[in-house]
């Protein structure tokens, strides 16, 4: 079982601990230091406190421990994106899924978006695995520029408010 919570500055050792080893293989692939982690935790506490809100940041919880971050972005008036990362231990049980259901469900009711888009690097398929069981259907590639210049085909996903 995992539950969200806004982000503390006392969470910044855990987050580096997220943004380290194979979670961040398909990321920037450089761990986050302690300052870069309070300053991802400050800018997404500023992001909380503008109006109107346009990204949302919440810790993923077990057990009273954080083992991840989830965000949910509006691109527009009822459109936004979805992305996680979770610390590589935590892994294969279900914590992404659990947490992409919580922000799916807030992102159509309480922040009143229609459309949801995620994507995913190609060599990262549990994280398709759980978009589809969050309910969200794979839409095909979307082309991204690596750092050293290539490009990759992320998988897109999308879900539609019923």
């Amino acid at each position: 079982m995992v539950t969200l919570r806004a982000l503390d500055l006392a969470d910044a050792p855990a987050l580096t601990r997220v943004y380290s080893g194979a979670s961040i293989r398909h990321t920037t692939g450089q761990p986050l230091t302690l300052d870069q982690a309070h300053e991802k935790i400050r800018a997404a506490l500023a992001r909380a406190a503008e109006t109107p809100q346009a990204q949302w940041s919440w810790g993923i919880v077990t057990e009273d421990e954080l083992i991840g971050l989830i965000s949910l972005r509006r691109r527009t008036p009822v459109m936004g994106t979805l992305s996680y990362i979770l610390r590589d231990d935590s892994w294969g049980h279900g914590y992404a899924t659990h947490a992409a259901n919580l922000v799916v469900s807030a992102a159509f009711t309480t922040v009143g978006l229609t459309r949801l888009e995620a994507m995913h690097h190609p060599d990262n398929p549990a994280s398709g695995r759980v978009l589809l069981k969050a309910g969200f259907t794979h839409i095909g590639t979307s082309d991204r520029a690596s750092e050293d210049g290539t490009t990759v085909p992320y998988e897109a996903y999308a879900l539609q408010k019923t």
